[in-house]
């Protein structure tokens, strides 16, 4: 496929992560595709699980009241999921990595970085990094412009 094309379904994936629309979502990703997360070593096998780690995250994440209204399901079952905001999409060929931020139902935002491998058109392999927040050290002050 082409780079325009590869980067058409690396948009696409954008696009409906941050709409929550998870059947455009899980469309993008290949029936056997592979989310690896890391900093949890945890490996999500198959497109509907992927799509299952959005569908059924608890909504009320550390017993707090949600600071936002994204809600995912219907009048029987329900949660809040986390809100995605892309920051940066980029690369080309088969490779793309995408910058942005999540916020969770308990209002903490984080950063996610993920690197994609498109393959015949869909997406075939995610590595997901989350980065929450922390206080900057003082012994950087000197060397800093700004928090």
């Amino acid at each position: 496929m082409s780079d325009d094309g590869n980067r058409n379904v690396v948009d696409r994936y954008v696009a409906a992560l941050t709409a929550t629309d998870l059947d455009a979502f899980e469309a993008t990703f290949h029936e056997d595709a592979e989310d690896f997360y890391p900093q949890s070593g945890e490996r999500i096998r198959g497109r509907r699980n992927i799509r299952g780690v959005l569908e059924n995250y608890p909504g009320q994440a550390g017993g707090l009241r949600p600071a936002f209204e994204r809600v995912i399901g219907g009048e029987e079952r329900w949660v809040m999921s986390p809100s995605f905001t892309a920051l940066r999409v980029a690369g080309s060929g088969e490779q793309f990595t995408t910058v942005g931020r999540v916020r969770y139902p308990n209002g903490e935002e984080w950063h996610v970085i993920h690197l994609l491998e498109v393959r015949q058109g869909r997406i075939a392999n995610v590595t997901s990094f989350f980065a929450g927040p922390f206080e900057a050290p003082d012994w950087r002050a000197p060397f800093r412009h700004g928090t």
